[in-house]
């Protein structure tokens, strides 16, 4: 077992203490349960520098990232396990980057920074292209987020990803997923030229699609509040994300 592997078991562990102590708030089916708390550090004090963010931020993610994405998937798998809803189709919306599959190592290897174009073959160094970065389909999943898919196939509970990943990016991102162990009702990706504004909404659209069909969306899981906010959502899992932000 790999250094991180050790240390991601010790934080998944650590998560799912947390989230007993927190079950009787999520216990009534139904409802939509609370977040658990996070550990998402403050901005530096003054003078304001980037390289200090950068360094609150790694050190947040070797520490604490792990184990908080981890205690909102259990959150959102209890929610599952106990649902009960009378709805004829149920179904789940997953995010894909920074959601179901971790982008960090492309993170790190641009020190936060986004390189769209160029290549990405000297991993763990940089620059690392996010186009060729998907293309290589190697992300890994984060912790919780197949186990929350499995609890919903048990449910029989469809699960639908939405994504922002480009419909050119389509067949890296199914080989992507398989690879990770999913396997899905339906996969949405966007456009590679559309008039949507911003991705909130494209996703806003793609779930009154989703809807459209007969669906009824009863939780929504995404890293970003693009990904959750807007119409058809039902209850919104937020994971935490400090390192980018999208609208």
């Amino acid at each position: 077992m790999t250094c991180w592997a050790s240390r991601r078991s010790r934080l998944v562990a650590a998560a799912v203490v947390a989230m007993l102590a927190i079950a009787p708030c999520a216990a009534i089916a139904d409802e939509c349960p609370a977040m658990p708390p996070n550990h998402i550090p403050d901005a530096p004090p003054p003078p304001l520098n980037i390289d200090n963010v950068k360094a609150r931020l790694t050190d947040y993610h070797d520490n604490f990232y792990l184990a908080d994405v981890a205690a909102v998937f259990g959150v959102a798998q209890m929610f599952i396990d106990s649902y009960s809803g009378q709805a004829q189709s149920p179904a789940i919306v997953f995010d894909i980057d920074e959601t179901s599959l971790t982008n960090w190592p492309n993170l790190a290897a641009d020190n936060f920074g986004f390189i769209a174009g160029g290549a990405c073959d000297v991993l763990p160094a940089g620059p690392c292209g996010f186009n060729k970065w998907i293309a290589m389909a190697s992300a890994e999943p984060l912790p919780g987020a197949v186990d929350l898919f499995k609890a919903a196939k048990r449910k029989r509970i469809a699960v639908i990803f939405i994504t922002g990943r480009h419909d050119s990016q389509r067949d890296a991102t199914v080989i992507n997923l398989d690879h990770a162990g999913y396997a899905w009702t339906e996969l949405h990706t966007r456009p590679d030229r559309d008039e949507f504004p911003t991705v909130q909404a494209f996703k806003t659209s793609e779930r009154a699609k989703v809807a459209a069909e007969g669906y009824t969306i009863i939780a929504n899981i995404g890293d970003q509040m693009s990904d959750i906010d807007g119409n058809n959502s039902g209850c919104r899992f937020k994971v935490p994300n400090p390192f980018y932000f999208i609208k």
